[in-house]
């Protein structure tokens, strides 16, 4: 599988698996930790010209290696630079303690440390690859560092952030840059880890394509290439059905609003025909808002099932504002053979019993999106959302496998999941996204592609992403009524 780097996500195992492997093909390490501790000095002297002096921590393991490598290569260019490491340097092995032996200079234990002003600090501590709460020590040296608001450039990761699950690990710098080497780990890209960052410089060391793609598990970004070939161009004989039928599922009379702004982003997303379809008690209260949307009345499971003998309709969203819950059982169970979206009330719906909806959609092509928020997930999922080893990427892919589902598992790391095991972060989410009614219309846009018929999984990555693009464009201050008006054609 071709590795584009600009979009794929390596974990630490898989960079340490990376790293073994071109070790063993004839690559000499060393000439790769050289080229990391190079990159290293090279952006610190790029944002920091002046300097007063370059304070470099060097860890324990190789990271602290490519600290040593750093410091040489400031040191050369003629910049003050002092060395503070965590342990005892003597102990080093392998390319690490030929790094230090190359650094050639007296060194300071991490302790001795104190900031002052002009200072900026290199951590290389720990890298992406730590998995447990830093030393005391090392948490005393981050504080008295952001007290002093001094800036920090992070080899591959700040220090205390979990590479794996961009948790905090106890305490953590709070990085103004960080270069890491070959591609980004989840660390960089889930939060809270993307915000202890700053700018992110992703480096090649020299490592060939060959072996990162052969541990490569199909982690990535969310954005375009997902989907590349999947937005079809509109053919110019193309009729409103050609274009796809959603159908959205209103509630009650006085809860209709959510599911006519899933409607309006689905017509807004391209679907070619909308239908809401509404119990006869909220029909008037849907009848005067609507003008492009249809209206159908839609009563009961009965006549759910002779409507659904229409196979136009290419795909359904079931759950902004539903409020019945036995109904919305009733109802997805019914859909178990259609391309659903099932959101909000229609998730909630199972908690009590979720292997109904698993099995359910457990048959053929994966059809069935859903698209917890973190209470919905607990709902559906809650021995996966207590487990405390699994990242969001770990527990969303569960979740999928479990369910037969695609997962969109939002929040503002949004994860998109298939059972087949691919998974995206997305990273395009303004803040202000966190709005009432902003996952209602999420809800339409990905209804929208379904009903176009793009697979679940591009259909679900691709209404994110648009999702997050009109966000940015409505702009601070947004509502979810102008979410439909901001979405974006899809990029294809």
């Amino acid at each position: 599988m071709p590795v584009d780097r600009d979009d794929s996500i390596i974990t630490p195992a898989e960079m340490s698996a990376i790293d073994r492997d071109a070790a063993l093909s004839g690559i000499d390490s060393f000439r790769l930790m050289t080229s990391a501790g190079t990159a290293v000095s090279a952006a610190a002297l790029r944002l920091y010209p002046q300097a007063l002096r370059f304070v470099v921590l060097c860890g324990p393991g190789n990271n602290g290696g490519d600290g040593y490598i750093a410091a040489a290569a400031l040191h050369a260019s003629g910049a003050q630079v002092a060395v503070h490491a965590l342990g005892d340097p003597a102990h080093l092995k392998g390319d690490a303690a030929r790094a230090c032996a190359g650094w050639g200079h007296a060194g300071e234990p991490l302790a001795k440390y104190r900031p002052r002003p002009g200072d900026i600090v290199i951590d290389a501590l720990f890298g992406a690859g730590l998995s447990r709460a830093v030393p005391d020590e090392v948490a005393a040296v981050m504080r008295a560092v952001g007290s002093e608001q001094l800036p920090v450039i992070a080899v591959d990761l700040p220090s205390g952030v979990d590479g794996r699950t961009g948790q905090v690990l106890g305490e953590s710098f709070h990085a103004s840059h960080t270069v890491t080497f070959m591609a980004r780990k989840p660390g960089h890209l889930l939060l809270p880890g993307r915000t202890l960052c700053g700018s992110l410089e992703v480096f090649d060391i020299g490592i060939p394509q060959r072996i990162l793609a052969a541990h490569t598990s199909g982690l990535s970004e969310n954005g375009p290439h997902l989907w590349a070939g999947q937005a079809h161009a509109l053919d110019p004989s193309a009729h409103k059905f050609k274009r796809g039928h959603l159908a959205v599922f209103s509630g009650g009379p006085l809860a209709t609003g959510a599911a006519r702004l899933s409607a309006a982003a689905g017509l807004k997303a391209g679907a070619g025909l909308v239908t809401l379809a509404s119990a006869s008690a909220a029909l008037d209260a849907n009848a005067a808002h609507l003008t492009a949307v249809m209206l159908k009345e839609i009563g009961d499971a009965g006549a759910l099932a002779r409507w659904l003998a229409d196979k136009r309709i290419g795909a359904f969203v079931l759950g902004p504002g539903f409020g019945d819950l036995e109904t919305a059982r009733q109802y997805a169970l019914l859909l178990n053979d259609r391309a659903l979206v099932l959101d909000a009330d229609g998730i909630t719906a199972f908690k009590d019993d979720p292997s109904l909806l698993f099995e359910a959609y457990a048959q053929g092509e994966t059809h069935l999106v859903m698209t917890p928020h973190d209470g919905e997930f607990a709902r559906l999922f809650p021995d996966i959302d207590a487990d405390p080893t699994l990242s969001k990427v770990d527990r969303a892919i569960a979740a999928a496998k479990r369910s037969h589902a695609v997962i969109v598992y939002k929040g503002a790391d949004t994860v998109i999941a298939s059972p087949d095991g691919r998974a995206a972060i997305n990273t395009n989410a303004p803040p202000w996204l966190a709005t009432a009614g902003s996952g209602d219309t999420l809800a339409g846009i990905i209804g929208a592609h379904l009903a176009q018929g793009m697979p679940a999984f591009e259909a679900a990555a691709a209404g994110v992403w648009r999702h997050g693009r009109a966000g940015a464009k409505a702009g601070e201050g947004l509502t979810a009524e102008d979410l439909a008006a901001a979405i974006e054609p899809l990029p294809a």
